[in-house]
C-alpha cells in the first residue's frame, strides 16, 4: 500500500526539523533543495571573516537523517507547484507528487530598490556568498600591499548596511580580523583601514533592551567602528556609497544586511501574500484553501516564508529559533492528521535573544519564562558560543567550530585566510576590481 508522501522544500531549519518530527509517522518524507547540505546561517559571517571554515557550518543533508528509513533527499531547484495535481515542479521539468507539502525555502536579503546594491553589494545568505566575501576582503589587502595609492580611494573602507544582529556581529568580527591581518601585511598602514556601519534609524539592535543597545553601540565605537545612525543609502556604485543627504563614502566593499523578504519562490506560487512577501497562513501554519480529497489541510508554510502572527497580531521574527519550532510544528501536525487527530495552533516559546559584538563582548537576554536574565560582556559572549555549538548540526562540525574558536582566542590568529572564490566568474571580477588600469608587472 502506497504511503502518503510529504515533500519539504528547503533543507534549512524548517526542513530538517519537520522531517525529524516525521521519523515515526506512517509517511514517506522527501526534502528538495538546490544544495545537498544544510547551512547554519547564523555563523555565515564567521566564514566571511575567516574564523570558521565553510565546512564547519555545513552538513550533508543525507548524513543528518542517516538511519531514518522513511527519508529521502533530492537535489533540485523548485520553480513552482501544480496545485490541481499536487505536484512540485522542478527546473529540470520533472514533477514530484505530494500528499502533504511544507514550504520552508527561507528568505533572501532585499535591497528595497536601492540602485546598485544588486550589482555591487555583498550579501550573507549562502555559503558561496560568505566564502566569496572572505576572498574579496583578503583580496583588498593584497591589492593594497601592491598598490598603496588605492588606499586613499577607499579600497580598505568596509561599509556594512544594517544595524541588526548580522550587521553588528559582522562589524565586530571584521575589526578582529584586521588585528590578525596586520601581521600578514606589515607594509599596509592599518590605521587607514576603516569599518563603517550604516543604520537608517537612530538605534541599533532594536529588538534588544535599551541598555543592551547602548552597550553594543559603545563597544563597537570603542573598537574603532564608525557608527553612522540615521543614515540611509540612496545608491551604490563600484567605487562608493551615496547617502540620502548627499554624502559619499568611498568603498569597494559594501556588505548589505539591511532587511529580508521571503524567498522569491513565493512570487510564482499564486498564494495570498502579506507584508514582506510572507504567505498568509492559518493558526496551525496551513495555507487557507489548500486541502486534500478528505478536506484535511495539506500545505504548510513555516519559517521566514510564513506569515504567521502572534496573539498581538505581530509577525514572528525571521530568526532560526522560530524556523526550528515552526518546522517541528508542521511535522507534528502532519503526523497528527495521519493519525486522525485535529490540528493545533502554533505557539512560539521565546527563549530570548543574543548577539556578540566581538571578542569577550556579547549580549544575551533570556525571556521571562526562563527567568529574564540579562548577560552582557564576557558572560554574554560565552553564552552565545555555547548556544550556537548546541544548535550546530553534526558532532564533527561542533568539534571543528570549538577547536577553531579556541585556537583563534588563545593565539589571536585566524588560519582560514584563503582567497578561494567559489565561482570562476566572481574570481575574475574580483581579481581586477580596484586595480589601476596599467598596474605594471608584478614579480612573484
Amino acid at each position: 500500500m502506497r504511503r502518503p508522501q510529504v515533500i519539504i522544500i528547503g533543507a534549512g531549519f524548517v526542513g530538517l526539523n519537520a522531517a525529524k518530527k516525521l521519523r515515526k509517522a506512517p509517511v514517506d518524507v522527501l526534502i528538495i533543495d538546490q544544495n545537498n547540505y544544510h547551512t547554519f546561517q547564523p555563523l555565515l559571517y564567521q566564514v566571511a571573516t575567516a574564523a570558521l571554515e565553510p565546512t564547519d557550518i555545513a552538513y550533508q543533508v543525507r548524513g543528518v537523517f542517516r538511519g531514518q528509513r522513511n527519508f529521502r533527499f533530492m537535489q533540485g531547484k523548485v520553480t513552482g507547484v501544480d496545485w490541481a495535481n499536487q505536484d512540485v515542479v522542478l527546473e529540470s521539468g520533472a514533477a514530484v507528487h505530494y500528499d502533504y507539502l511544507v514550504l520552508g525555502a527561507g528568505a533572501v536579503y532585499t535591497d528595497f530598490g536601492t540602485p546598485g546594491v544588486k550589482e555591487h553589494g555583498f550579501l550573507l545568505k549562502t555559503l558561496e556568498e560568505a566564502n566569496n566575501l572572505r576572498s574579496h576582503i583578503l583580496q583588498q589587502f593584497e591589492l593594497a600591499s601592491i598598490h598603496p595609492e588605492l588606499i586613499d580611494e577607499g579600497i580598505l573602507n568596509f561599509v556594512i548596511v544594517g544595524g541588526g544582529p548580522t550587521g553588528v556581529e559582522m562589524a565586530g568580527a571584521l575589526v578582529e580580523l584586521f588585528h590578525v591581518l596586520k601581521n600578514d601585511y606589515p607594509e599596509v598602514d592599518m590605521k587607514k583601514v576603516k569599518v563603517t556601519l550604516l543604520e537608517s534609524s537612530d538605534e541599533i539592535l532594536t529588538p534588544y533592551r535599551p541598555r543592551s543597545r547602548v552597550y553594543a553601540l559603545e563597544t563597537l565605537r570603542g573598537r574603532g567602528v564608525d557608527m553612522m545612525l540615521n543614515s540611509r543609502v540612496s545608491a551604490v556604485d563600484e567605487n562608493q556609497v551615496v547617502l540620502q543627504d548627499g554624502r559619499t563614502i568611498p568603498t569597494k566593499t559594501l556588505i548589505w544586511a539591511a532587511g529580508v523578504r521571503a524567498s522569491p519562490l513565493v512570487d510564482v506560487l499564486g498564494l495570498e501574500l502579506d507584508r514582506g512577501f510572507r504567505v498568509k497562513v492559518n493558526e496551525d501554519l496551513s495555507v487557507p484553501g489548500k486541502t486534500n480529497a478528505e478536506g484535511k489541510p495539506n500545505v504548510f508554510v513555516a519559517g521566514d516564508m510564513s506569515g504567521a502572527k502572534d496573539r498581538e497580531g505581530m509577525f514572528y521574527p525571521q530568526v532560526a529559533t522560530v524556523a526550528i519550532q515552526q518546522g517541528q510544528h508542521a511535522g507534528r501536525t502532519i503526523a497528527a492528521l495521519e493519525a486522525g487527530q485535529p490540528t493545533k495552533p502554533f505557539s512560539y516559546f521565546d527563549k530570548g535573544i543574543m548577539a556578540i559584538i566581538g571578542r569577550n563582548s556579547g549580549i544575551a537576554e533570556l525571556s521571562p519564562k526562563l527567568g529574564g536574565f540579562k548577560l552582557r560582556g564576557f558572560l554574554g559572549w560565552l553564552g552565545w558560543l555555547f548556544i550556537h555549538l548546541i544548535y550546530l548540526p553534526g558532532h564533527q562540525n561542533r568539534f571543528n567550530a570549538f577547536t577553531n574558536w579556541t585556537y583563534n582566542y588563545f593565539t589571536y590568529d585566524r588560519h582560514v585566510r584563503l582567497i578561494n572564490y567559489m565561482s570562476e566568474k566572481e574570481a575574475v571580477r574580483e581579481s581586477t576590481k580596484g586595480a589601476p588600469e596599467h598596474p605594471g608587472r608584478v614579480e612573484v
